[in-house]
């Protein structure tokens, strides 16, 4: 059985991580994919903690991803809701657009 080094994880999450800045800073426009790449950092974040808890035998990491995953998923639940509402409503979800709270 070949085991994966600890850095290969660290340098994975270090892309995920920077793939989701870059998507921020890049698009500026669009609510929906700035809700993806939080969830993507969220994911980087994610996978630091699973692999530092498996390398140090700790399970203390697994338990923190769970309660990242049950906030990532109401945050979700929540963002998208919002994002129909701002859509329903002003029939954009570009933020340039609706960054302003009045109709």
């Amino acid at each position: 059985m070949i085991a994966i080094p600890l850095s290969w994880y660290i340098v994975f999450a270090t892309v995920l991580f920077c793939i989701a800045i870059a998507g921020i800073f890049i698009n500026r426009k669009n609510v929906i994919v700035l809700l993806m790449c939080i969830e993507l950092m969220l994911l980087a974040v994610n996978t630091n903690f699973v692999a530092f808890s498996r390398f140090l035998g700790n399970p203390d990491g697994q338990v923190f991803v769970f309660f990242i995953l049950t906030v990532a998923a109401a945050e979700s639940a929540i963002g998208l809701a919002i994002v129909v509402l701002m859509f329903r409503n002003r029939r954009t979800i570009n933020v340039g657009e609706i960054d302003s709270l009045r109709y």
